[in-house]
């Protein structure tokens, strides 16, 4: 089970700190990912670590902003997101797994293994 905390409502330029809480497996040997999904809009995947600290970012528009982290020993993954804009408003949501790349075709987590997510408005 994965519970996504931390969401909430701050203006253009403002920071918040979403955690992932995980519980019912061997969280520190899975690669961790977060994901958003504004309405209307297809998921977007944002930034993976895998089980040795490397970070994977898959979204321009949030490296420098954003950054992932992970806390095995409390089975907790963070996202850090600063200086967030009104286009970041979305449901962001933890997964366990990342995407993989074969031969240059994306395979993404299935959404059973996603949390519930935690709302981000971000106005301006």
């Amino acid at each position: 089970q994965l519970v996504e905390s931390g969401g909430g409502m701050v203006q253009s330029g403002g920071s918040l700190r979403l955690s992932c809480t995980a519980s019912g497996f061997s969280f520190s040997t899975f690669a961790m990912s977060w994901v958003r999904q504004a309405p209307g809009k297809r998921p977007e995947w944002l930034s993976s670590i895998d089980i040795s600290d490397v970070t994977t970012y898959y979204t321009d528009s949030i490296k420098g902003r954003f950054a992932i982290s992970r806390d095995n020993a409390k089975s907790t993954l963070y996202l850090q997101m600063n200086d967030l804009k009104p286009e970041d408003t979305a449901l962001y949501y933890c997964s366990r797994g990342a995407p993989q790349n074969v031969s240059g075709t994306y395979y993404y987590p299935h959404r059973d293994y996603w949390g519930q997510g935690t709302q981000v408005t971000v106005s301006s």
